[in-house]
């Protein structure tokens, strides 16, 4: 979401935020020890600071262990989880094999996406009493509310029953707060981006590439929509068909599909034609270690996450590689599903065959299969030749919303009939060379699955399509419970939360 620019003035003016500590971790609260309210957010650049540190969160997607890209792939069904060992990432392995707990759902999940809420809930507040233009105060607001909108997109998407709050609370007031219906969250979601779709700018240059413009929250919005248990399916095809134009054309916002597959995981080809709403990573924030856990590590995670262990490159025909930590292996029914597909190669680095053919040797992870997801694995070029911790510090972009995937979107949301649904998925195909097949929602469901193939959607898909039983109980997957994630332990302590049905405290 962020351009180098826009995190660097985060790393050297937002450390407001860094202070604040948490009575209750699923928001963070007023820091302790300072005088912030009455001191900051006087003028137009501690306003900015102030919306790129709400910006700032949108890392979780593909920074830090506890990613949105790595935990959301691990429980479906394409993706192990993998890793070291059976303990390597509790929560990430409980998600895969379905034996996720209050005690082991990483507790970030919750309070990373508070933590935005806050930031957001805080600057609203604040904007209108800073001497700034109407336009640009209008703007800066409509950016808050469009993030507020996603943080909670997530949350209710990851755990149903949630808190909806829209005002910085008092200390006193954190433990009386108490979860909101599915439909008030949906609600306050689709109210927040429709409000930002009035205002927020239908381009913008290249040094704010990254920030939400109308495009981007439309497609959110008909995201949103398609979600929505109230069944609003005809609202996601206006607001998506609004971004996708004529498909396999360049819409009225500029978006258009890449020509080849494979250059969309190309690490400079970020925000391409493709890209509605990305996160951006640096390779130049120097993180280390230290910056491990505290949320300050700027680098894209998922990279090192998904390489394998102690590679070695033997023979030309073998990929350059720098070792990673061999998470969200795919399955061999994956492998069988994709094999003979166009985009088998930029999706799955087999390493299996590499290794028979003596082209290339690592060390096997858990539950390894010998197919690694090729999309976020980096190249030795890409490893940073600046200071701090290598794996730290790889520059990838990660999407949030890509084209092809509102294509398809929009295709469902016709309810895979019609000439537009049929243009909508026939586009998706031919930009890899495939030809037209029949459209239908279990074509739709097809095309998903390989087009988006470890990008973090397979999970969600599921669940929308009321898919996830039959897909996953295999795993251990259990109807009216497994849907959401437990409510992590620490945040049930001393309030009213409620912990969500079939998980046990």
């Amino acid at each position: 979401m962020k351009n180098i620019k826009i995190k660097s003035l985060f790393i050297a003016t937002v450390v407001i935020f860094t202070t604040m500590s948490c009575s209750n971790e699923f928001l963070e609260v007023a820091p302790k020890g300072t005088n912030l309210e009455s001191n900051y957010y006087t003028n137009e650049t501690q306003a900015f600071a102030g919306v790129v540190a709400v910006y700032d969160v949108m890392r979780k997607n593909s920074g830090g262990f506890d990613n949105m890209i790595t935990m959301m792939n691990a429980g479906s069904d394409d993706n192990y989880a993998g890793g070291g060992n059976a303990t390597d990432g509790a929560g990430i392995q409980g998600f895969s094999n379905y034996t996720i707990s209050p005690f082991n759902v990483p507790t970030t999940f919750w309070s990373d996406h508070y933590k935005g809420i806050y930031r957001a809930n805080y600057l609203l507040t604040k904007l209108p009493a800073i001497p700034m233009s109407a336009d640009l105060m209008a703007r800066y607001t409509a950016e808050c509310k469009a993030l507020r909108a996603n943080y909670y997109f997530n949350l209710v998407r990851m755990f149903k029953n949630v808190p909806l709050i829209l005002t910085p609370l008092s200390v006193s007031e954190y433990y009386s707060v108490k979860q909101a219906t599915q439909a008030e969250v949906y609600t306050q979601i689709e109210k927040d981006l429709s409000e930002a779709i009035t205002v927020l700018p239908a381009t913008v240059p290249a040094a704010d590439a990254g920030r939400f413009t109308i495009g981007a929250a439309k497609a959110l919005l008909g995201k949103v929509y398609l979600y929505d248990p109230a069944g609003k399916k005809a609202l996601a095809a206006t607001e998506l068909a609004a971004v996708n134009g004529t498909p396999g054309g360049t819409s009225q916002y500029g978006y258009k599909l890449l020509s080849n597959y494979s250059d969309l995981w190309i690490v400079d080809n970020k925000f391409n034609t493709e890209s509605i709403l990305d996160v951006a990573h640096t390779n130049v924030s120097s993180s280390g270690w230290g910056n491990w856990g505290s949320d300050s590590d700027e680098g894209d995670t998922v990279n090192v996450m998904c390489g394998p262990r102690t590679y070695t490159k033997i023979g030309a025909s073998a990929p350059d590689l720098p070792s990673g930590w061999s998470f969200n292996i795919f399955t061999q029914n994956f492998y069988d599903v994709i094999k003979t597909d166009p985009r088998f190669g930029a999706t799955v680095l087999d390493l299996k065959a590499l290794s028979a053919a003596n082209q290339a040797s690592y060390i096997a992870g858990y539950q390894d299969t010998g197919y690694f997801l090729n999309k976020f694995i980096p190249r030795k070029s890409d490893v940073t030749k600046g200071t701090g911790e290598p794996v730290l510090n790889y520059r990838q972009n990660s999407y949030v919303i890509r084209l092809a995937d509102t294509y398809l979107m929009e295709a469902e949301a016709l309810g895979g009939t019609g000439t537009r649904a049929q243009a909508l998925l026939d586009a998706v195909r031919a930009r890899v060379g495939l030809a037209s097949t029949p459209v239908s929602i279990a074509a739709i469901k097809a095309e998903r699955r390989l087009e988006l193939a470890g990008e973090g959607h397979r999970f969600f898909d599921l669940v929308r399509w009321g898919d996830a039983t039959a897909a996953l109980a295999s795993r251990g997957f259990k109807a009216g419970k497994n849907e959401v994630f437990p409510i992590p332990y620490s945040e049930l302590q001393n309030t009213l939360l409620v912990q969500n049905p079939g998980y046990t405290n």
